[in-house]
């Protein structure tokens, strides 16, 4: 029997890991994107198996073509357009498609827990589809994505920059107390695997459930120090405000500002009570093969900041102000905007 699979955002970190093993096994793809710009969509326009529709998600009849004669969907959803109104959208054409399983990245909303902690301004409209994908009645499962490996970068964005030091060392400077336990992934390794295994095993097992999608519980010092061992630098963490030098998205701004409070000032657990503890255990259960914190500081970290222009990891290489090759000292023009990233991004 021949498997289709319905994915949107497809150049996402998410959708794109997972179209890399879904294709691989023989599944048909059906992988939406708006346009086919950048290195991501084209790489996963050229694999077997993967036919590309290109559109608009707030388009009732693509949607429609999109989802017909599927039987299975992986949806993740960006803040980017009205999320809620295209999440319930993609859920009625599921629905109205007989989608046998559909698999939703969700993300709590913390002002539902009865406790003096505010919502996530870029988290809570997915809490808002889930729950509507749950009142319609679609055989679905919520995966909840921790904090992405691919966040951290030497550029000078807010939240996660890894900042060099003169010395060579390196600061990563956050609001999170350094003891607290946080949820982590490489997205481009694991989720992919984590999600078909969800597939397989079916809505038989998995129908209503939420899955904390996080291979490795680590506070902010434990992260740190895998950072060293993988990069065989010093690596400290600083526990501070949010900083934000480069002109920032008002939305992500305020995200950022609930993200302090709730999660810094209020120590919520990321995922919220209900799930939290099933964090790495659930994962694990998935997918074995994860790639660490210390194996992406060690194998991948350097080839990204490399690609963002930054040349600490050359021997020899003067550190602070002298670290990017355009001679700027802020790596940022022409190489990678804040509004890229953040739509990579799950913080």
């Amino acid at each position: 029997m021949q498997r289709t699979v319905v994915t949107i955002n497809s150049n996402g970190r998410q959708s794109a890991s997972f179209i890399r093993v879904a294709s691989a096994l023989g599944w048909q793809v059906r992988a939406q994107m708006r346009d086919l710009n950048g290195v991501v969509a084209q790489e996963i326009s050229e694999l077997d198996n993967v036919t590309v529709y290109l559109g608009r998600l707030e388009d009732r009849k693509f949607l429609d073509d999109l989802f017909k004669g599927a039987q299975y969907a992986f949806i993740n959803t960006t803040h980017w357009g009205d999320e809620v109104a295209i999440g319930r959208s993609l859920a009625d054409a599921a629905k109205k498609a007989g989608i046998q399983h559909y698999i939703y990245s969700s993300m709590p909303d913390h002002s539902v827990f009865g406790q003096p902690w505010r919502s996530l301004p870029l988290w809570a409209p997915k809490f808002t589809v889930e729950q509507y994908i749950r009142q319609i009645g679609l055989p679905a499962t919520f995966v909840y994505c921790g904090i992405y490996h691919n966040n951290f970068t030497g550029l000078d964005f807010p939240l996660f920059r890894m900042e060099c030091q003169h010395d060579g060392s390196f600061v990563w400077q956050a609001p999170f107390h350094p003891d607290m336990p946080l949820p982590w992934l490489d997205s481009e390794h694991d989720v992919g695997p984590a999600i078909f295994q969800l597939f397989k095993e079916g809505p038989r097992k998995w129908n209503g459930k939420r899955v904390p999608l996080a291979f490795a519980s680590m506070t902010p010092k434990e992260v740190c120090k895998a950072f060293s061992r993988g990069l065989g630098r010093p690596v400290r963490y600083k526990r501070g405000h949010v900083v934000i030098n480069v002109p920032t998205p008002i939305g992500y701004r305020e995200h950022l500002s609930a993200l302090e409070y709730t999660l810094g000032e209020k120590g919520a657990p990321y995922f919220g009570p209900d799930i939290e503890p099933d964090c790495p255990d659930a994962a694990l259960e998935l997918w074995e093969g994860n790639r660490s914190m210390e194996e992406y500081a060690r194998e991948v970290f350097p080839v990204e900041e490399a690609a963002n222009g930054l040349t600490w990891m050359e021997e020899g290489e003067l550190q602070g102000q002298y670290q990017y090759a355009n001679g700027s000292g802020s790596g940022i023009n022409g190489i990678t905007g804040l509004a890229d990233q953040l739509n990579q991004a799950r913080l």
